[in-house]
């Protein structure tokens, strides 16, 4: 199969932690061939359809040069078998535009993963919101006053902006915190966007556990990132320490529960934050950690990943 890894700028990849090369390299040791694609690189015409100068890549095992280009010319999406949205926030008017194409690109005849329509539909913030039953107390406003009213219900809080991505813009506000106001008003543009407010879980310490969804099925191991000393975040971007650890029961629950009904929604892969036994996060747009689960546990998600895309692709002409 030809597949295509619409992906941020290959320079910008880290290779010896980057998940979307690892798909890349689980795709090439499959047989199949590698192609990338920059998201200002799609259009469309009439005449064409939605297209994009795509790059044919090999991929190799070098952490540092990792990939040789073979190739490169403009590509109509329908041609290739798969088409991978692996593009990293921010979720911006110009992700929701690219998602706009690809749903065209889906309507001549490509297909394309995660869905372009289910990526809309699921906010890596709000989509929590369906399964109230196991997250964590939280609320989402504009409104100062409702933050406000849940600060000083909860006592102890995280507060974090919605479009954010690897911890950024994270607080944790207790209601006696003399910047409190000044940290709900910088979030909130004071008035001007909508928020998120959650009980602070002290089992932070122990790890902000990544667990991954793979075509309806559960990852059996999650990575758990540990808080430097100091930090409430657990963000391996923002300094966390990742530990590979086999799911708990309560994951378990979690994670089977949801794997079915995102993966029919064409959620074909998910990365689900939960701290201490809370839903915390349902991340769908380039979900990561495969890379350090499979070096300290050897289980290779990619490949379980690539197996079950070659199920999608195949399944249907």
């Amino acid at each position: 199969m030809r597949i295509a890894f619409i992906v941020d700028p290959l320079a910008s990849l880290k290779a010896y932690k980057d998940t979307s090369i690892a798909l890349m390299r689980a795709a090439q040791a499959r047989g199949h061939a590698v192609w990338t694609i920059q998201q200002d690189a799609i259009h469309w015409s009439p005449l064409h359809g939605v297209c994009a100068e795509a790059v044919h890549l090999e991929m190799l095992a070098d952490d540092k040069d990792w990939f040789s280009e073979i190739d490169r010319h403009v590509v109509a999406l329908r041609d290739f078998r798969a088409v991978l949205m692996r593009k990293d926030p921010p979720f911006d008017l110009e992700y929701v535009t690219t998602t706009w194409l690809l749903e065209r690109a889906e309507a001549e005849g490509a297909r394309v993963f995660n869905r372009p329509r289910a990526l809309r539909d699921h906010s890596e913030k709000l989509a929590l919101c369906e399964f109230a039953s196991f997250s964590v107390p939280t609320v989402v406003a504009r409104q100062a006053s409702v933050i406000h009213s849940f600060i000083e219900l909860e006592r102890d809080t995280i507060l974090k902006p919605l479009d954010g991505m690897g911890g950024s813009g994270i607080f944790r506000v207790r209601h006696d915190d003399p910047n409190r106001n000044v940290i709900v008003e910088m979030l909130g543009g004071n008035g001007a966007r909508t928020m998120m407010a959650q009980r602070y879980i002290p089992e932070i310490a122990d790890g902000d556990k990544r667990i991954l969804l793979v075509g309806g099925e559960v990852v059996p191991y999650c990575l758990a990132r540990i808080p430097q000393a100091g930090e409430t975040r657990g963000n391996l971007a923002a300094g966390g320490r990742g530990v590979a650890r086999e799911l708990s029961a309560r994951d378990r629950v979690i994670a089977s529960t949801l794997a079915p009904v995102l993966a029919a929604r064409g959620l074909l892969l998910v990365g689900l934050d939960v701290i201490g036994d809370w839903l915390t996060e349902i991340n769908v747009t380039s979900p990561t950690c495969m890379v350090e689960i499979a070096e300290q546990t050897g289980f290779d998600a990619a490949e379980m990943f690539l197996l079950a895309l070659e199920r999608e692709c195949l399944s249907k002409p």
